[in-house]
């Protein structure tokens, strides 16, 4: 695990960095598991209408998706990891498991785990690394991932490179748990969660160095609202180079920093026992401080 610089011998080279994958098993060759994998359908940012509605999005390499295990349901049978691979739909790696009577499956590849090790889930597994058991069974202060916010509904808490949270408290009902963002939130306890941090941890570390690479993602040239026409956007116009005149906003005048974008009646809000802290946010409760 860690990053490679090459030598500067283009403009693109003396910025860019790539990824070592000393992680994934088989590096040189990406092998995913035919029987896991599923086409996936590029829409450009355009709903069913043709509409665009998610900006700058359009091109890039194909990319077949797969099928990663978020539920890990597959109680009382223990599971040999054949290989961590390498997965284009998400930051961080994916391992190839296969249990006793043949079937394989993916799933999330947490730091330290290895080719040959077994992964096991269900509510009296020992807490090690890549087993997965309802919070119920978690250790108190333990490193989890991939956590269900409703039981039987599949891990969607935490599942980027590096991500981690840990287990705060826990009562007869409810788990607290404390979020990357540093958000601290309740969750019942008959919700799942891995042990153990994600893998890959110097992805965010990685400099694209080109635009090139970024329109290999997916990702097309991001226009400033600023350097539009006022027709096209609400800090379009003036007379040259402009800031603006107002504060940063979306084309539909959304503010795009500090602007609450979640809604005030969602019902998990009763279960949000610490927000994130934003710098914008921060800055707003000490002016109300002072």
């Amino acid at each position: 695990m860690g990053i490679r610089i090459y030598k500067p011998t283009s403009a693109g080279r003396r910025n860019a960095s790539v990824n070592d994958y000393a992680e994934v098993t088989h590096r040189h060759r990406n092998r995913p598991e035919k029987s896991l994998l599923e086409p996936r359908k590029k829409t450009g940012g355009r709903n069913h209408h043709g509409v665009t509605t998610s900006w700058w999005r359009g091109g890039g390499n194909k990319k077949m998706y797969r099928r990663i295990d978020f539920k890990r349901n597959k109680d009382g049978q223990p599971a040999t990891v054949l290989e961590i691979q390498y997965d284009p739909n998400r930051t961080c790696h994916i391992a190839l498991v296969q249990y006793p009577d043949g079937e394989k499956r993916y799933i999330l590849a947490p730091l330290g785990l290895k080719a040959g090790a077994k992964v096991e889930s269900g509510a009296k597994v020992e807490p090690n690394v890549g087993n997965a058991m309802p919070l119920a069974a978690v250790p108190v202060g333990m490193e989890v991932h991939n956590i269900e916010m409703t039981a039987g509904q599949g891990g969607k808490l935490v599942r980027t490179a590096g991500g981690l949270a840990r287990l705060m408290a826990r009562d007869d009902r409810w788990a607290t748990i404390a979020l990357p963002s540093g958000e601290m939130r309740q969750v019942r306890v008959e919700c799942r969660a891995t042990i153990g941090q994600l893998g890959n941890l110097d992805h965010q570390n990685v400099t694209l160095g080109k635009a090139g690479r970024k329109r290999h993602m997916g990702r097309r040239p991001h226009v400033r609202g600023k350097a539009m026409n006022p027709h096209a956007h609400p800090m379009g116009g003036g007379e040259g180079r402009s800031n603006g005149g107002r504060h940063p906003c979306s084309p539909w005048g959304q503010l795009a920093k500090g602007g609450r974008t979640r809604s005030p009646r969602a019902r998990s809000n009763r279960r949000i026992l610490r927000r994130r802290i934003t710098k914008s946010y921060g800055e707003a409760k000490l002016r109300r401080k002072w």
